[in-house]
């Protein structure tokens, strides 16, 4: 991830690590009134440098990264105040991504999951059919 050149080896694979590992994190995005809103969410980092996401179609998080695309993601599990890791940059909605249920990396990394919520991961895509795509350009490690 050409975003990570800049921190030392060991922040990089650490961050890197968090990125494939972590099952959440914390997206933020911005009402039209100015409040941000902070909500947990399943996520996918890819090979290219982008997260992927998956809303239901009728969140509020859609309409604000329709008006505002800037948006924060924060990793979930920071042990106790260290190893943080928070970035920021663009969302859009994609409608050319596959189903949750129907991208494999997607279902391999949540697979279990979706059967335990949902019932099944088919369920789960019937529901969260709004794919997003985090375009990250800044990175903050701690």
């Amino acid at each position: 991830m050409e975003l990570l050149d800049h921190l030392p080896e060991a922040d990089r694979q650490r961050v890197l690590a968090r990125l494939n590992s972590n099952l959440m994190v914390w997206l933020t995005t911005v009402r039209p009134d100015g409040q941000p809103v902070t909500v947990p969410v399943w996520f996918l980092a890819r090979e290219d440098g982008t997260i992927v996401v998956y809303s239901r179609a009728n969140k509020a998080k859609l309409a604000n990264i329709a008006a505002n695309p800037k948006v924060s993601l924060g990793l979930d599990v920071t042990d106790i105040g260290r190893n943080i890791v928070r970035l920021e940059g663009v969302a859009r909605h994609d409608p050319s991504l596959p189903r949750a249920h129907e991208y494999p990396a997607f279902l391999a990394k949540y697979v279990e999951r979706m059967g335990a919520m949902f019932d099944t991961p088919e369920n789960f895509g019937e529901l969260f059919t709004a794919g997003l795509v985090i375009e990250p350009n800044k990175v903050y490690v701690g």
